[in-house]
């Protein structure tokens, strides 16, 4: 990977990274519990138990990823960046662009 190619990683997973932290402020509002004193009807309660059990999911997701981006930008000036974790082999500054957090290349995660 070049110097240009690493810039312009290093500011899709900026971008990226804001984009998550606004989906998990918004996720965590949407993921709150439920005030049982709210008046709701037994189906509206829960469809609403059901919407936040989603939203739950996405914020774990979100979460997970926004620590993955983190990561990726703090090792991003290493030499071995870049390189699959489990092969060693160059990960395609394609997937790279697409998946900034990945770790491996196509053929290992796909095993």
């Amino acid at each position: 990977m070049n110097l240009e190619q690493k810039e312009t990683l290093r500011q899709r997973i900026q971008e990226t990274i804001t984009r998550c932290k606004e989906d998990i402020m918004r996720l965590e509002k949407s993921a709150s519990p439920i005030a049982p004193d709210k008046a709701l009807g037994r189906l509206t309660r829960m469809d609403s138990l059901n919407d936040q059990g989603i939203s739950k999911a996405a914020l774990s997701q979100n979460q997970d990823k926004f620590y993955k981006l983190e990561q990726a930008l703090d090792l991003i000036d290493r030499p071995e960046f870049g390189d699959c974790a489990t092969c060693r082999s160059p990960i395609s500054i394609e997937r790279l662009m697409v998946l900034p957090e990945s770790t491996r290349c196509v053929n290992c995660a796909s095993k």
